[in-house]
């Protein structure tokens, strides 16, 4: 949008996530709940509706959506009905979706963002509601039937539908991916936005900035991608702007999001009310939910990302960015901290988790869980360098690789054994300093005239003749002690 027309419109932007629930079996019957499946291999009679069938709600599923109404500091209703919400799902037999219309399980709350600037804000939400899935309707090219595999049917999920308070698609970005790193420290959800467990709809409109009245809204549906739902977004901001600029109106409807070519394209258009007949489903039993049940759900929350933030900013004296980075996942942050049980030295464990370890997995595409050594491992790494017998550069180019093949060895041995622990002592140094001085006159006299940087030049060259075993500080120390003679 240009900075003109960022002057003359206000963005309003609301997220609808669904994120399908960590349950064994669905949220009504005692079907598979797994993704990979053969199609229609997870069916059985209440997914298909035969006639007679009774649902009977998932326990699991109900604690699942409370976990993430207390991570998100929502209000959780104590009594709860299930509504039929009727229109026409080619994927779900029924005919009509199990949803909370009047009752959702979690009321209000909020999510806390940090924005591109650094600033937090927190994200209002109007509700989390459970419902089920539908199933999915497969389109293959160049065939003019469609397919449908019924194993997601039925399939629990929670919807957490924010109030229209979001101003950006960074904003939106940011959001989604703290929403992914809270379902995944809950294990609630998996948050595989590309096996489609993590879903989001993004409801966008334009108005006036001195108007008070909402523009026509516009649903972008499914997104599978943190980054599909920004360049969405970002698509229908500029679209919706040039329909303004040019007079024209914008058209409440359903849109598409295409990847490949970055726009979205119209599907259907909405009503000015959505007429779904929602009544109580007479087959589900009201939920209530007691003290002593929530209470147990309390007492068996994890600590999540924003607490283990701050956490290892106060008593592990990490930056804030580093923090940022270990907290990305629940994994990493237990990793560090299993590293720092085993050392002192708490920036040099971030830093080996950041740089060679992180690293690693990804040239390995692996996760953290299947990294092959132990947290004491690196530790003893650390406590090396520390003591003067490796840099780390070494640590990190030779004994690391080497240790991740032989995980079961020491380190302080596999380094004696690979001949890497290097050479603090002065008597062997000194002669090698000497040496390399007396090779290079001309450079002598440049730092003798103030070419003060020409140190790194000689200790390149101690470095060399010692094949990378001299102690850098000490060699470094005595290179400007003969140097200054």
């Amino acid at each position: 949008m240009s900075s003109l027309s960022q002057n003359k419109y206000k963005v309003v932007i609301g997220l609808e996530v669904h994120a399908q629930l960590l349950t064994n079996s669905k949220i009504f019957n005692s079907d598979l709940a797994e993704y990979g499946s053969a199609p229609n291999t997870n069916v059985g009679v209440i997914t298909l509706a035969h006639p007679g069938t009774l649902p009977k709600l998932n326990k699991k599923a109900v604690e699942h959506a409370i976990k993430m109404g207390l991570a998100c500091h929502s209000r959780i209703s104590r009594f709860q009905i299930f509504d039929r919400k009727n229109y026409f799902y080619p994927d779900l037999p029924k005919g009509y979706q199990l949803t909370q219309d009047r009752t959702p399980i979690c009321v209000g709350g909020f999510v806390t963002i940090t924005t591109k600037d650094g600033a937090e804000k927190d994200i209002i939400l109007n509700r989390i509601h459970l419902e089920e899935d539908a199933g999915k309707s497969i389109h293959l090219e160049g065939e003019t039937d469609t397919l449908l595999d019924f194993n997601r049917a039925g399939t629990a999920l929670i919807e957490i539908v924010t109030e229209p308070v979001i101003e950006s698609s960074e904003d939106a970005g940011a959001l989604m991916a703290e929403i992914r790193k809270l379902v995944r420290y809950l294990e609630i959800c998996d948050g595989n936005m590309e096996e489609g467990s993590l879903r989001c709809d993004a409801n966008v409109s334009m108005m006036p900035k001195d108007a008070t009245v909402l523009g026509k809204k516009v649903e972008v549906k499914n997104m599978n991608s943190i980054r599909n739902v920004q360049h969405a977004i970002d698509f229908e901001i500029e679209r919706q702007t040039t329909l303004l600029e040019r007079g024209e109106l914008v058209i409440s409807e359903t849109r598409t999001f295409n990847a490949a070519d970055g726009k979205t394209y119209s599907m259907r258009t909405k009503e000015e009310l959505n007429d779904y007949r929602y009544f109580p489903d007479p087959d589900v039993s009201p939920l209530e939910i007691s003290d002593e049940w929530l209470d147990r759900i309390k007492s068996s929350m994890p600590t999540l990302p924003k607490e283990l933030y701050q956490k290892l900013i106060t008593n592990y004296h990490l930056p804030s960015y580093d923090a940022h980075v270990i907290t990305e996942t629940k994994e990493l942050a237990s990793y560090f901290e299993q590293m720092c049980s085993h050392t002192k030295n708490y920036k040099a464990a971030s830093n080996w988790l950041m740089g060679p370890i992180k690293s690693y997995l990804n040239e390995t595409n692996l996760e953290i869980a299947a990294f092959p050594l132990e947290a004491n491992k690196v530790a003893e790494m650390i406590q090396l360098i520390d003591d003067g017998k490796l840099s780390f550069a070494v640590a990190a180019q030779k004994l690391f690789p080497s240790l991740i093949e032989k995980p079961s060895h020491s380190a302080a041995l596999l380094a004696e054994e690979l001949n890497l622990v290097q050479d603090s002592s002065m008597d062997s140094i000194l002669p090698i300093v000497k040496d390399v001085i007396a090779a290079f006159p001309q450079k002598v006299d440049e730092y003798k005239k103030g070419k003060k940087a020409i140190v790194t030049m000689f200790m390149g060259e101690v470095m060399k003749r010692s094949k990378g075993k001299a102690d850098p500080k000490l060699a470094t120390d005595l290179i400007v002690q003969e140097l200054n003679k």
